[in-house]
């Protein structure tokens, strides 16, 4: 746990300082968000924070290979994590373009089918699935690269819907990589197995990364992370979940944390955890397709009518917008991760308290606490 806590701490020193270069590249390249009838910000914002998060995941990845137990881990664990970044390094320059020169949506998405190309050349994807009974459904390559590709695609474009007001979608995405470096590290310990693995090391990485950048692009942001940032984390979010089908098997995944044999459910988590996690912003994804769709508009058409925009109008401020988002994320995240680690009434009472809490925090808030409007009188 200590040497992942390095991992951590050292992504978020080198993107935070990365981030003040990232935000003179930008400066000086001219890559900034213009200010449009659908954003929220009022000012011109630099881009480019991806520069800064791709440095984070590098010198993580670095000094992990020299930690004393993590660099004794197995063959697979760096090679994996390498190949990710190295993806994630190509999607990131995919966003870079964008972010300056404001790439078509086809150019992005024929980046996005690149860089899953090359996670799938490097072993990175879906082998296999596993059958309610635990027996074992192989795939061959061409459906695990397919099933690869939509995973991944999906959770990179939702992250970069989300990614629509200051914190929100590094605070989401952070909070997405501790649930899952807990049920990686956890997944671990109850099969008394090495807890030196891919999808531990990329999640703690990652949540390090997304921390120091929060520091810069919580409201109000210095720099936002555009494309560049916003495409990187999804990918890597998503590829960490792939790698624990490759190091686990229906039996590992199958035992829970309390040494039980839990249900079918953690069989599928590293398929469904993306989608699970990353539910607000999918769902946000699907709304917004079919909302521009069924008026006749192209699904990349953009508009303001997104969750956190519908939050800023029932009467949240633009932080506990943020915050609430967080929430959600981090309610399901955690119960997710909660749910497919133990079993028992007590985990299902504990996540239907969160639950409860969330929805009062969401909808009574705006009731108790609106915006002061001041009048003649209160001047």
């Amino acid at each position: 746990m200590r040497e992942y806590l390095v991992v951590f701490l050292v992504a978020a020193s080198v993107t935070y300082l990365l981030t003040v270069v990232a935000r003179e590249i930008a400066l000086r390249t001219g890559a900034r968000a213009k200010v449009r009838d659908r954003d929220v910000h009022t000012e011109e914002i630099p881009y480019l924070g991806g520069i800064a998060m791709l440095g984070g995941l590098v010198a993580a990845y670095v000094v992990a290979h020299e930690l004393p137990f993590l660099s004794n881990s197995g063959p697979f664990t760096f090679s994996d994590a390498r190949a990710v970044i190295v993806s994630g390094a190509l999607i990131c320059g995919v966003g870079v373009l964008d972010d300056i020169f404001d790439l078509d949506a086809l150019t992005k998405f024929g980046g996005q089918v690149m860089a899953v190309g090359l996670l799938v050349y490097s072993g990175v994807q879906f082998n296999f699935f596993f059958a309610p009974d635990g027996q074992q459904i192989s795939l061959d390559a061409s459906q695990g690269a397919l099933l690869t590709a939509v995973i991944v695609v999906a959770t990179v474009n939702a992250v970069n819907f989300v990614d629509g007001l200051d914190g929100l979608a590094a605070g989401v995405v952070g909070i997405a990589a501790l649930a899952f470096f807990l049920y990686c590290y956890q997944l671990s310990a109850a099969n008394a197995v090495t807890r030196a693995t891919t999808g531990a090391l990329l999640s703690a990485a990652l949540a390090g990364v997304c921390a120091g950048f929060l520091v810069h692009n919580f409201h109000p942001a210095r720099l936002f992370m555009g494309d560049s940032g916003s495409m990187l984390i999804g990918l890597v979010l998503s590829a960490t979940a792939i790698t624990v089908t490759t190091q686990f098997s229906a039996e590992d995944i199958s035992l829970g944390a309390d040494g039980a044999n839990a249900s079918f459910l953690p069989m599928l988590l590293p398929l469904a955890l993306p989608i699970l996690i990353l539910i607000v912003p999918l769902a946000d994804l699907v709304l917004a397709v079919v909302r521009r769709t069924r008026a006749g508009r192209s699904p990349f058409a953009p508009d303001k009518m997104h969750l956190h925009h519908r939050l800023l109008e029932i009467g949240h401020s633009h932080r506990r917008a943020v915050l609430i988002m967080w929430a959600w994320a981090g309610l399901i995240a955690f119960s997710t991760a909660l749910a497919s680690l133990r079993t028992g009434t007590t985990v299902w009472v504990a996540i239907a308290s969160a639950f409860a809490v969330t929805l009062l925090l969401t909808f009574v808030l705006p009731v108790l606490h609106r915006p002061r409007v001041l009048t003649d009188e209160t001047l």
